[in-house]
């Protein structure tokens, strides 16, 4: 049985694990959508007057957190962050999730 607040750790890492796939889906339309409008090309959005201009960008920000989460694959994944093994050594068992 989990606690409310370990409920509440397993639905928000579930939450953007799905947000983390969906940017990945989305950064990668973008960038296929981005590359077919050029270098150089610009426009704005009419409704909120937002202006865009496509560049060749000269870094990317990076984050680190100071605290995470290293968790088991879950159904459908090739691997997690946390062993199978060590998952077993911490006392808990395994399901068969291939």
């Amino acid at each position: 049985m989990l606690t409310d607040q370990q409920q509440r750790i397993v639905e928000l890492t579930k939450e953007r694990e799905a947000l983390k796939e969906r940017l990945k889906e989305s950064k990668e339309e973008l960038n296929t959508l981005l590359a077919e409008a050029g270098v150089g090309t610009h426009f704005q959005d009419p409704s909120d007057g937002t202006v865009f201009e496509v560049i060749v960008p000269t870094g990317t920000f990076i984050s680190f957190d100071i605290i995470g989460y290293n968790r088991t694959k879950r159904e459908g994944e090739k691997a997690g962050t946390l062993s199978m093994k060590k998952a077993k050594e911490l006392g808990y068992e395994i399901w068969n999730i291939d």
